[in-house]
């Protein structure tokens, strides 16, 4: 606790010996795990929910919510739907710094997860097509932008605080920890889906099997609910994150003061965003059209990708403290560069190469995000660190990932996987400028 404890401002004489608050003075103890713990919790439960919806627009939504068109066109819909959320998703964030200005954190926090996780529910009880007409797509579209309204309420800090706290030496490492919540949500997600595809009928799973995980997600949400208002709402948490002056500004405010920085966040991570979704919504649709293997094969070797992802993340904690949080990043991005130039290759080369995507884009996609939260927003001016570390996330999804599913299909379909190649490398591309861009304003500052 010697990070938290040191660097958090806080009197020695208000901790105890086993370096947490004394709960003479605070009544709750505060250690670095309980932290990691709220940080994984929340993020894997947001992720999840997210996945649910990315997977039901390969596996349900074409046939059950747009039967008139084609396969192809009923997944593109799906995937414009699909992004809708990272269009919202800035504008919950204004909405949420607003109420936390006014009602605090665990009012924004409650209202965000309650109507994430209604939102998420709702879509179970969502009708057919066939039954309501074009009111089902209506009511995907509201329930779907909701969704991204709530995300953007989200945000609670915890992350920057626990890089903000940690060992100089250790920042790396503590920064990825939230970062698995991407793989977590994932293989709960899929794993799911996998099991309820392969023990149901085609017929049973798009009547009821597929709502299953949308009931699952609010479940989720309750316990992630509780779990963060555990810690956000604590005084020793508050404390701690008014001593690191991480509290909410106006985001019209900081775009005026600080605009360059959250524009320079988002770039920086692009690369990662870029690929999140290449690799993880995008191959089942693919693969699913234009190969030979089973929806239950191909889920399978993505969970295995998303335990390596796990695993990768982890890693890229190692290597940020060994060598540089922005240089892991950099090379990083230099790799997905490469791996975008093998993208065709691979995903024509069958059930071999089909598997040699995922996996292989997964662990880059491990590393490379393990490092893609915060990199850059050390740039911002301490009272501006909170709102910033938010909307640069924001950014970074909608230009990123919210489009990466309808423009991979969609693209690829008409002209060829090498449209696959040209978004990942563009993302590689504008990652290492932006780093390149905030080193040399570093030099000068």
């Amino acid at each position: 606790m010697s990070g938290l404890a040191a660097t958090a401002g806080v009197p020695a004489g208000e901790f105890n010996d086993s370096g947490s608050l004394s709960r003479a003075d605070t009544h709750e103890d505060v250690t670095p795990s309980e932290i990691a713990v709220g940080v994984i919790i929340g993020r894997s439960s947001e992720y999840f929910d997210f996945f649910v919806f990315g997977l039901a627009c390969v596996l349900v939504f074409p046939s059950f919510v747009f039967p008139y068109l084609s396969r192809l066109d009923g997944t593109l819909m799906a995937f414009a739907v699909f992004s809708l959320a990272f269009i919202a998703r800035p504008v919950g964030t204004a909405i949420s710094m607003a109420i936390q200005r006014r009602w605090g954190r665990g009012t924004k926090l409650t209202v965000s997860l309650f109507l994430l996780g209604a939102s998420t529910a709702g879509m179970a009880f969502l009708p057919s097509y066939n039954s309501i007409g074009s009111a089902a797509i209506v009511a995907l579209v509201v329930l779907r932008i909701s969704q991204g309204l709530a995300l953007g309420g989200t945000w609670d800090g915890l992350p920057s605080l626990l890089a903000m706290s940690a060992p100089k030496e250790r920042r790396g490492w503590y920064a990825m920890v939230g970062q698995l919540g991407a793989p977590i949500g994932f293989v709960l997600a899929a794993s799911i889906f996998a099991y309820l595809y392969s023990s149901l009928s085609v017929a049973e799973f798009l009547e009821w099997g597929w709502r299953f995980p949308f009931f699952v997600a609010f479940a989720i949400n309750v316990v992630a609910l509780f779990a963060r208002l555990r810690l956000v709402v604590g005084q020793s948490y508050a404390d701690l994150m008014q001593q690191r002056e991480l509290e909410p500004v106006s985001v019209t405010r900081l775009m005026r003061d600080e605009g360059r920085n959250v524009v320079l966040g988002a770039f920086a991570a692009l690369a990662s965003f870029a690929l999140f979704h290449v690799v993880t919504v995008f191959p089942l649709s693919w693969i699913s059209m234009y190969s030979e293997q089973s929806i239950s094969h191909v889920l399978g070797v993505q969970i295995f990708g998303a335990f390596c992802a796990a695993g990768a993340v982890m890693l890229s904690g190692w290597l940020a403290d060994r060598y540089g949080r922005r240089n892991t990043l950099g090379v990083m991005a230099a790799l997905i560069g490469v791996f975008s130039v093998l993208t065709p290759m691979m995903l024509q080369g069958g059930t071999t190469g089909n598997n040699i995507f995922i996996i292989v884009g997964f662990i880059l996609l491990g590393l490379s995000y393990g490092q893609a939260s915060g990199t850059v927003t050390a740039n911002f001016s301490p009272g501006y660190r909170y709102t910033g570390a938010a909307l640069s996330a924001d950014m970074a999804w909608l230009f990123g990932a919210a489009f990466a599913p309808l423009v991979a299909l969609g693209l690829s379909a008409k002209f060829g996987l090498a449209a696959v190649s040209v978004y990942l490398l563009s993302g590689a591309i504008c990652t290492l400028l932006a780093l390149r861009i905030n080193r040399l304003i570093e030099r000068r500052e």
